[in-house]
């Protein structure tokens, strides 16, 4: 397999910048996932990587080759799409070979490569039915298949499990992530479903716009949002938040909300005007004797939890608790933070006032 390195990587389309300035490394054998909302760029940015489009400025590299104006022919990667991309007047048999056979390989070698990788996805019992009469799930192992047995330097895919129903596509990506792990391969996977990504992604970039808004592994990009977008595309509720009129100097470790004091990590450098204060809904306590007040609004019960929101003087507000917890409409609560887990934005370009040792890298495009 390949590391990838893309330096500087962008596309225009006539007057639209579709993908801007992009940097960043794949590192050999990781399951990296683009994430963002539809149009951000990231279909553009595979396109590029696979060789499907040439980018308009910008270096690509694969397994230390420069491959930025040569076709995806020439790259060694298999791409896997979202509708499958498969011949429906050849068996699965005759799908899965279609690779083997186009190179040359001798018959034997062909037969023996493609029961290797059927009994691998489980779909050795299938090898000689037509793909047209096939469920979505099996039409999906059989894409794989095609790409998986040339086993190439790296594995583009574009949402390959958007056209599977919701349970269904839960379980082949378990398949598909378990599959990654096996193989130890270079994977590059499209999708805007950010559960998705943070379930299967060993690092992830979100994008939007056409610019990276951060870099890093799951659990820094959900703990430690480097933009405004990114907190609030990851996270399901989204992170909360509560605006207001401050001024914050290098040292200080509080703000005041609504003219309560509220303490937050202490921010690296000092900012002034509008801001914004951040918090994931996990990380709200309902505390009465906490100075803050909300209003509560409405209770969402969630079997082991519950979505609460709540109005407060600075915004609507969620908060999750344990579903023991009583709660119920037009009670008001005091509301604490932990401050550890407070980010503060700056409201002008949404990025985060304070960043962390291990957080993902943020992109100015």
């Amino acid at each position: 397999m390949a590391q990838i390195r893309i330096e500087n990587l962008r596309k225009e389309f006539g007057a639209f910048t579709a993908v801007q300035n992009s940097t960043f490394t794949i590192e050999d054998g990781e399951f990296f996932m683009l994430l963002g909302p539809s149009g951000c760029g990231k279909t553009t940015t595979l396109r590029m990587m696979a060789g499907l489009e040439l980018p308009t400025s910008g270096r690509i590299y694969i397994d230390g080759e420069e491959v930025s104006q040569k076709r995806a022919s020439q790259r060694d990667i298999a791409f896997v799409f979202q509708m499958f991309a498969l011949y429906p007047h050849m068996t699965v048999r005759g799908n899965i070979s279609y690779p083997l056979k186009s190179q040359g390989m001798p018959k034997a070698r062909v037969r023996e490569k493609v029961g290797e990788v059927a009994e691998i996805l489980g779909i050795a019992d299938i090898l000689d039915r037509p793909v047209g009469g096939l469920s979505g799930g099996d039409r999906q192992r059989v894409a794989l298949g095609r790409a998986i047995v040339r086993q190439p330097k790296a594995f583009f895919m574009d949402e390959p499990l958007g056209a599977l129903d919701a349970e269904f596509r839960e379980h082949m990506a378990e398949e598909l992530r378990a599959l990654h792990d096996r193989m130890e391969a270079t994977t590059v996977y499209v999708t805007h479903d950010q559960l998705e990504a943070m379930q299967m992604g060993d690092k992830i970039a979100v994008m939007n716009h056409g610019v990276v808004e951060q870099f890093g592994v799951p659990q820094d990009i959900y703990d430690w949002p480097a933009t405004r977008f990114v907190a609030q595309f990851i996270g399901s509720p989204p992170m909360n938040f509560l605006e207001f009129d401050g001024m914050i100097g290098a040292g200080h470790d509080e703000v005041r909300l609504n003219g309560i004091a509220v303490k937050v990590p202490e921010a690296i450098d000092g900012a002034s005007g509008k801001l914004t204060l951040g918090v994931r809904p996990e990380h709200v306590k309902l505390d009465d004797a906490a100075p803050y007040r909300g209003r509560i609004v409405a209770s969402e019960y969630l079997g082991t939890t519950r979505i609460v929101t709540l109005d407060t003087p600075n915004g609507v507000l969620k908060a999750r608790i344990p579903s023991s917890e009583a709660v119920s409409a037009g009670q008001t609560t005091g509301l604490s933070f932990d401050a550890r887990t407070i980010t503060l934005f700056e409201n002008t370009h949404g990025h985060a006032l304070r960043s962390h040792a291990n957080a993902g890298v943020l992109a100015h495009g």
